[in-house]
């Protein structure tokens, strides 16, 4: 992980990468040393190489570019545009799957564009591991949120389905409750094997 101490500095690195991350921390608060620690740990275990930080109030001009009112926050970044964010601490292996699923997407550029995959789940949850498992092995591209952290997410899950129970998933804007193997695999065009 490398710091980042301007927004040009920052600009000039985002330009030399497909894909990269920045987390927008607060050096010393509990959650942000939570989400350095993890995001560390997870750099430390891939051949990822644009992985950043920045110590926001050290250097606020870069989090009041990209309009950032929170930390932590990993922003992400895809040639050069920002196209997520995600917020809060999580453990080190949902940033190992987030630096795995950029892999993934760079495979899946050459074949078929997959629909988009968002997993609504919690650590304590098994049929929520089985759903994950399900889609790695079928080298599905998602995004987990974890909705013990993310309060936000949960209250727009439960607003979507009506549901509060876990696993959930949104595919291609559809929604999937439970781990409902036969609608997923159609959702998603798995071959039966």
């Amino acid at each position: 992980m490398k710091e980042v101490k301007s927004l040009s500095e920052f600009k000039e690195q985002l330009d030399k990468s497909e894909k990269a991350y920045l987390l927008v921390y607060k050096k010393g608060s509990g959650v942000s040393d939570c989400a350095y620690s993890a995001l560390a740990e997870a750099a430390s275990n891939t051949n990822t190489k644009s992985i950043f930080y920045v110590d926001a109030p050290n250097y606020p001009e870069i989090h009041t570019h990209y309009k950032i009112t929170s930390a932590p926050s990993l922003l992400v970044f895809e040639k050069g545009e920002l196209k997520d964010t995600v917020k809060g601490c999580h453990d080190v292996q949902f940033y190992k799957q987030l630096f795995e699923n950029a892999v993934y997407a760079q495979k899946a550029k050459a074949g078929n564009q997959q629909k988009s995959v968002t997993v609504y789940s919690t650590p304590t949850c098994p049929w929520c591991n089985t759903l994950k498992s399900f889609l790695r092995k079928n080298g599905i591209i998602f995004t987990d949120i974890d909705v013990s952290r993310d309060h936000e997410a949960a209250r727009q899950m439960v607003a979507a389905t009506g549901q509060q129970g876990v696993p959930q998933a949104n595919i291609g804007g559809e929604w999937v409750v439970g781990f409902d193997q036969q609608k997923i695999k159609r959702l998603l065009n798995i071959q039966t094997q």
